[in-house]
């Protein structure tokens, strides 16, 4: 299993969309939330997930693909 905290930067589109609610479903993968900044304009969260390597980099990839910019923190 691995462990990476990954922070998520949302466009203004997307802050109404269930990215976390679609990523825990649709990746064998573990988050847990550990910060957060939300606005109208603007969002971001900083996650820790937990998982097999291949999960987590084919959660990156699909939230990439969504057009969340994802930052790996540690």
């Amino acid at each position: 299993m691995q462990t990476r905290v990954l922070r998520l930067n949302y466009p203004p589109s997307l802050l109404n969309q269930p990215i976390i609610n679609k990523l825990i479903k649709r990746f064998e993968i573990a988050i847990n939330i550990r910060q957060a900044h939300i606005t109208p304009e603007e969002g971001w969260l900083e996650i820790l997930t937990t998982g097999d390597e291949k999960d987590i980099e084919q959660a990156i990839a699909w939230l990439e693909e969504e057009g969340i910019e994802v930052l790996l923190i540690d």
